[in-house]
């Protein structure tokens, strides 16, 4: 009986993980009567769009990182407009009010997404194109895939330029089924405690740090923040941006100068690597540059625009 009960019990807490993410809440209809902007249902899925600033004048589109969807950009997305933009903000698949597709997450997955939202919003050539974080390598890849529709690449805190993970990511990486339960069992954990450690920073982003830690209560994040991991992220875009110069497509990367998440060997290997592109840092910024040091980044982009360098 002992034997049974302990069993049970193993059972219990292998499965548990995965219990609390079919009891999370759907992202259906009555999750997005809340959602600002508006919704494209493209062929791949619903996408959660939003358009900022004037109605005539060079477009932008903004390209969000892994766990934290398109309101990272509001405070960018304003700055922007009161330049003369057309800003466009979207949610990738699995995190905001956008669908929540299951499969890989690699690049042809965001390309696919962004290429449809940019045919659904009649988005042509000629625009400039900004990533942050695993944005940067989705923003890297359209770039290559694209060059002859980009004014200018703009890049901040770039992943997909040096893997440095440590060894917990390396086993949720490789290791399937025992990787998968890691994530769904120590995740939620780790994605409140790092936001929570933003709570005292400025924000352009009135509050952040409830927004991001909301998305742990829909189903098909955490499988997508995974996927991620083991698509994208597990890629290497140096070559891809490097390449950019000979293709006429002028490149800007902002680091923070205290980026405790991008490895900070990234910023030197660009450096070597890829020398045409521009590189600026932000001082006292870590990884949240876009909401924390947003009048910085700003004004970096601006100076550059005065210098005519991108």
């Amino acid at each position: 009986m002992i034997w049974l009960l302990l069993l049970a019990a193993v059972l219990l807490i292998a499965a548990a993980p995965f219990l609390r993410e079919h009891l999370r809440k759907p992202m259906d209809a009555q999750a997005r009567q809340t959602a600002p902007g508006a919704l494209a249902q493209l062929p791949s899925g619903c996408t959660h769009y939003r358009w900022t600033g004037p109605h005539r004048g060079p477009v932008a589109v903004c390209v969000h990182g892994l766990t934290t969807p398109s309101f990272v950009w509001n405070g960018i997305a304003k700055g922007l407009g009161a330049m003369g933009y057309r800003v466009l903000t979207y949610d990738l698949y699995g995190r905001g009010y956008s669908d929540r597709p299951a499969g890989p997450q690699d690049r042809a997955f965001f390309l696919t997404q962004l290429e449809e939202l940019l045919e659904d919003q009649q988005v042509g050539g000629d625009f400039t194109l900004i990533g942050y974080s695993m944005g940067g390598a989705i923003a890297t890849a359209f770039a290559a895939a694209h060059p002859d529709r980009l004014r200018e690449l703009i890049l901040l805190a770039p992943a997909g330029f040096g893997r440095s993970a440590g060894r917990l990511t390396q086993i949720i990486r490789q290791v399937p089924g025992f990787g998968d339960w890691l994530m769904h069992a120590l995740y939620p954990a780790l994605h409140i405690r790092s936001t929570r450690a933003e709570r005292s920073l400025p924000s352009s982003v009135p509050g952040i740090v409830k927004l991001q830690q909301q998305e742990l209560g829909y189903r098909g994040f955490i499988p997508a923040v995974l996927a991620s991991l083991r698509g994208i992220l597990n890629e290497d875009f140096t070559e891809e941006l490097r390449g950019l110069h000979q293709k006429g497509v002028p490149a800007l990367a902002i680091w923070g100068q205290e980026d405790a998440v991008i490895p900070p060997t990234s910023a030197g290997r660009l450096a070597e690597r890829a020398r045409s592109v521009r590189q600026e840092e932000v001082a006292g910024a870590g990884h949240g540059l876009p909401y924390t040091h947003t009048e910085e980044v700003l004004e970096i982009i601006a100076l550059q625009h005065r210098r005519g360098l991108i």
